[in-house]
Parts: C-alpha cells; sequence; structure tokens
C-alpha cells in the first residue's frame, strides 16, 4: 500500500525572523565567534579550510538527548537544485512548519505522544512532548518562489531550486598537466 504525499506550504516572510533563546553553549559559542573572526579576514574568494559551507546547520550532537535533538537531515546539491531530507519518524504533517526568510530556511515541529492503559491491577498513563527547530543557510542563487516541501512515510523533503543564473554560470575548469 503506498501512502500519498502530502504537499506542504512554505511560508517566505521578510526581514523579520524568529531566534530561540540562546541556550549557555560554550564550545558553540566560541566555534560561532571563531567562524565569525575568519569571515571578518576572509581572504578574497577562498575558503579557508574550518570555514563552513553554504548551508550551515548546527551539528546534530547538539541537541538534548531523548525528543528533545534536532532531526537528522540529508542535504544534496543537484544540477538543477538543492535538496534537504529531514527524518521525522512518528509525526504528522500538521504539527510541521517550513519557513524562508532573508536567507535562511527553518524547520520547526514538535510532537506529543500520550500512551494511557487502563487494567484491573494497575493504570499506566505516559506523555512525551518535544519540540525542535533546525536552520540553514541557503545560497543566493536558490529561487524562494518556487521553494516546495513534501512529507512522505516521516520523512520531509524539501526542494530548492536554483535560479536559471546559477545554472548557467557553472563552469567547468580544464586541468593542465604540469
Amino acid at each position: 500500500m503506498t501512502e500519498e504525499a502530502t504537499k506542504m506550504p512554505v511560508k517566505v516572510e521578510g526581514k523579520e525572523t524568529e531566534r530561540a533563546p540562546a541556550e549557555w553553549r560554550p564550545l558553540a559559542n566560541l566555534r560561532r565567534e571563531i567562524d565569525r573572526l575568519f569571515d571578518d579576514f576572509h581572504l578574497g574568494g577562498w575558503r579557508l579550510p574550518i570555514a563552513r559551507t553554504l548551508f550551515d546547520a548546527e551539528p546534530f550532537w547538539r541537541g538534548a538527548t531523548g525528543w528533545g535533538a534536532v532531526p537528522a537531515v540529508d542535504i544534496a546539491e543537484k544540477d538543477k537544485e538543492y535538496e534537504i531530507a529531514a527524518e521525522l519518524p512518528g509525526m504528522d504533517d500538521s504539527n510541521i512548519d517550513v519557513k524562508f526568510a532573508d536567507g535562511v530556511l527553518t524547520i520547526k515541529g514538535e510532537k506529543k505522544e500520550e500512551k494511557e492503559e487502563k487494567k484491573k491491577d494497575y493504570y499506566l498513563s505516559e506523555r512525551r512532548y518535544g519540540s525542535f527547530q533546525r536552520s540553514f543557510q541557503v545560497p543566493e542563487s536558490v529561487d524562494a518562489d518556487k521553494i516546495e516541501a513534501k512529507f512522505v512515510n516521516g520523512v520531509l523533503t524539501v526542494r530548492l531550486p536554483k535560479s536559471p543564473e546559477a545554472q548557467k554560470n557553472e563552469k567547468k575548469i580544464a586541468i593542465k598537466k604540469g
């Protein structure tokens, strides 16, 4: 039995972006400050080896253990688009929010689970709640008006098409023998 794909709306917002309250993470803050320092002194168009990629994603292990952790994602660049696939098992598309604002794609979600079991000699009631948020810096070459998201079998796939100009700008460089 196949499950039909559910298309999800992607909200494009203006200059106002939501920021989660910063937690005190000394190593993450140190990394961010060092990145900023190198960004300030970056040499022309050359990327430094420790610099982050265009899709600057926070690492998976950053979140808390259990349901508070951030979901794993796969990011792929294809000829005509970028693709982000997030694993969200057990979630419903109504509890997932995808937004694009100021060059940042944000995926938010919340999961609520309740289990209640009544038997002759005992009563069991369990509740688990958790939310997550992941944000990705998106290259300027993405056509924001054509971003689309689909949710199938617990996997959210966001397609970010490249603009026609960005597709034409790619040039193969010949390698000469030394």
